[in-house]
């Protein structure tokens, strides 16, 4: 009785890219790199989220950086379990209790596996979680978005993440028609790290390509024409050189993986039953997550498919918001959850 008086509701996104925490009565706590820096010689954690970020291709040979998850799923358990109970303990820092217990609602991503399912709900209980509730990642970012997705209403969204793109028609609580696609925009900053070493010979780091792809990076052509200068070491002489990269050139870089994802909303339409594309059609394509901040994809998207699109507001943080609500008014959402893996 006393845990569950003193131990805090908590919405977790636990994403390729980013952890997100939301506290029930406080909202958004904890918006972080999911990474981790582990010194090798005694295991202890040397610093975590952005913190650990800056030192992403920069550590010792000691200091292990790492990213525990790939496309959404748990790739290094141990570390991730590591990461959830500093947060855990980060957020309950404040609290009585010296042992926290809260009952989590986490975001997972659509075409898990009952394993990475039990894998997910296991690391969060082993982190000090009390219960664990699971809502698919699309349905939770529709909530964020505040669609009405207890009507018998078709809402198409399209959730686009650091490692996973997923699609999905939600109506009456449930997913009617979906795709679920293993990139986004770490891939978008791999696709630059690789026009790079292919036309300029340069080996670029991930967060010039990141900062890249959010200084100049676009989905359509813009009106005013950008560059941006980069720095990376040269591939024949090994020595530091500087070039400069177009926004042209950068849509060149990324305009394959936008076509994924822009087939992938496309089959999802015509897997629709005709009675919710009409919906569609009325209420448009709405695009959440980080990787739709991408300057003009929204109207490249329209272009494409023809359909009006819409950005939510604050795409990143749509998840998270939508684990909030839950918690929120969770006997109202409660019919969101889907079954447990260790039931």
């Amino acid at each position: 009785m006393f845990k569950k008086i003193f131990s805090k509701d908590i919405g977790l996104d636990l994403g390729t890219t980013n952890t997100r925490v939301y506290v029930r009565g406080r909202g958004l706590v904890i918006n972080e790199a999911t990474i981790m820096a582990i010194n090798t010689r005694n295991d202890q954690v040397v610093a975590i989220g952005n913190n650990a970020l800056r030192m992403l291709g920069k550590a010792p040979a000691h200091i292990s950086v790492v990213k525990p998850l790939v496309n959404g799923v748990i790739s290094d358990f141990e570390v991730t379990e590591k990461m959830l109970k500093l947060i855990f303990n980060k957020v309950h820092h404040d609290s009585f209790t010296l042992i926290p217990r809260p009952r989590v609602v986490a975001s997972i991503p659509l075409e898990i596996t009952e394993v990475e399912k039990k894998s997910l709900e296991d690391v969060i209980l082993q982190a000090g979680a009390r219960e664990v509730f699971l809502v698919e990642r699309p349905v939770v970012a529709a909530i964020g978005a505040r669609l009405p997705v207890q009507e018998s209403i078709g809402n198409l969204i399209v959730e686009l993440g650091g490692g996973l793109s997923e699609i999905a028609v939600i109506s009456l609580n449930g997913i009617v028609a979906h795709k679920s696609l293993k990139i986004g925009g770490e891939l978008i900053n791999r696709n630059i790290i690789d026009y790079v070493r292919e036309k300029f010979g340069i080996l670029l780091g991930q967060q010039t390509s990141e900062e890249v792809k959010i200084k100049i990076g676009s989905a359509a052509s813009i009106n005013k024409a950008q560059d941006m200068k980069i720095k990376g070491r040269d591939l024949v002489s090994g020595l530091p050189k500087e070039v400069t990269i177009t926004d042209v050139q950068v849509r060149e870089a990324i305009l394959p993986t936008l076509k994924i994802i822009i087939e992938g909303i496309r089959d999802t339409v015509e897997s629709t039953p005709p009675e919710l594309v009409s919906d569609i059609y009325e209420r448009g394509v709405i695009l959440s997550g980080g990787a739709s901040l991408l300057k003009g994809l929204d109207k490249l998207i329209r272009k494409k498919i023809n359909i009006s699109v819409c950005l939510v507001d604050d795409p990143a943080t749509a998840i998270i918001r939508g684990t909030g609500l839950i918690l929120e008014d969770f006997d109202n959402l409660k019919s969101v959850i889907i079954p447990s893996a260790r039931d």
